[in-house]
């Protein structure tokens, strides 16, 4: 019987590959459980647009400055150690975000903390993860495998979203304050750290590098040597990008329906459940592409499109046409997310792959750190729309530079 390239490639996984499967699935939920209240939630608590803007920024600059480090030693001193540390910080940022509405106490938790306003993935989770999965598999079924990991977080992250939103409005019809339904949101969130705790501790020393010879030097910045030119290339690149999509990152476009539309949690949650089905469909179908096409072609030709229609967005006259567009944008705007972390693993040394994912991941967080902190004071102004429209051409200009600066760098199975 002829077996799609799909599920053969599912086939390839190792136990360990089908762990690591469950835990962005948990970890996804998670993000996309607080992301549909987290805007809200700040606003009842008494925080201005700008002041939600600063702290979302304050929140992913910490992310970055503490995922680094744990990314750049991981493969030395253990990956799983690593992942469990992250999962620590997940709980404590969740305990301390529902105990307090002093700024203070907030700002200095969304520095040490891991904590998600975007929906997507923040941390040292994804980099690490992303460094063992090719031991999990075949590299003819890498990419196939990223794309099915993209798939299995973006479904868990509108599923997320949805019981969120969901929770918020069913605890306030049975009587509760929008502020404590909210807040039983975010400790959902801490107990879902525990959830990711559990499952880092089964994963088996499979998963870890190879050892490696002396420790970095200052000729292997970042934890990196052969690979840093390629690598601080693309990382400039994707900084661009997440700046880019840090205008518009979900807590902050689930305010943006709420002003517009005046659509509540619910609402806002089954929306982001569509288009986030949508998102992980296009990251599977971006396999096949990639393998005709080639990866570099796939991230540029698929994510072009998707940046017209984020423009789009805010100039529709109603809730049904704003939210088709989205849903359409949301149908081919991931295709580059399972093709961008394959081509990243493949154009590196296997041996600085931890590194070189955290060097990257930290480039777009960073990227998308400074941006929402812009867009309250956008919507501080009034500006609601101008957000979308910076954000989808920013992303065109990206689209055209990784064009040309990458279509001749192949990945092994391209050469």
């Amino acid at each position: 019987m002829l077996q799609l390239p799909e599920i053969r490639a599912l086939t390839t996984l190792s136990r360990d590959g089908w762990l690591l499967f469950a835990t962005r699935m948990v970890r996804l939920f998670a993000y996309g459980f607080l992301a549909v209240v987290l805007g809200l939630y700040l606003a009842e608590i008494g925080l201005s647009d700008t002041q939600i803007g600063l702290l979302l920024s304050v929140t992913l600059f910490g992310d970055a400055l503490i995922s680094l480090p744990i990314t750049i030693i991981a493969d030395r001193f253990g990956r799983r150690r690593m992942l469990m540390i992250g999962a620590a910080l997940m709980i404590f940022a969740g305990v301390v975000f529902a105990l307090t509405g002093n700024i203070a106490l907030l700002t200095i938790t969304a520095i040490i903390g891991t904590i998600s306003p975007t929906g997507n993935e923040v941390g040292p989770f994804l980099a690490i993860e992303q460094a063992a999965l090719p031991q999990t598999t075949t590299d003819n079924q890498r990419t196939q495998v990223f794309a099915w990991y993209s798939l299995f977080g973006s479904v868990t992250t509108g599923l997320g979203s949805l019981a969120g939103g969901v929770l918020a409005v069913s605890l306030q019809s049975s009587g509760y304050t929008p502020l404590d339904s909210y807040r039983a949101v975010i400790i959902g969130y801490a107990l879902l750290g525990v959830v990711l705790m559990i499952l880092f501790l089964r994963l088996s020393p499979a998963i870890e590098a190879e050892k490696l010879g002396a420790p970095p030097t200052l000729k292997s910045l970042f934890g990196l040597h052969r690979s840093r030119k390629i690598v601080f290339r693309l990382s400039l690149l994707f900084m661009l990008d997440a700046f880019a999509g840090g205008l518009v990152v979900q807590s902050l476009v689930a305010l943006w329906f709420n002003r517009r539309f005046g659509v509540d949690t619910a609402v806002i949650g089954t929306i982001y459940l569509g288009a986030n089905l949508f998102a992980g469909l296009s990251a599977l179908a971006a396999a096949r592409v990639a393998a005709r096409y080639g990866l570099i072609n796939t991230m540029v030709f698929t994510h072009a499109p998707s940046n017209l229609l984020l423009i789009l967005v805010p100039l529709m006259p109603n809730l049904p046409l704003a939210v088709l567009v989205l849903l359409i944008r949301f149908s081919i705007s991931q295709m580059d997310v399972p093709t961008r972390q394959s081509y990243t693993v493949a154009v590196v040394d296997p041996a600085e792959r931890s590194a070189a994912n955290g060097v990257t991941s930290l480039a777009r967080t960073v990227g998308s750190a400074i941006s929402p902190s812009l867009t309250g004071v956008l919507f501080n102004m009034g500006a609601l729309s101008v957000p979308f429209f910076l954000a989808g051409g920013l992303k065109l200009v990206y689209d055209f530079l990784l064009y040309r600066s990458f279509i001749t760098v192949k990945p092994p199975e391209e050469r």
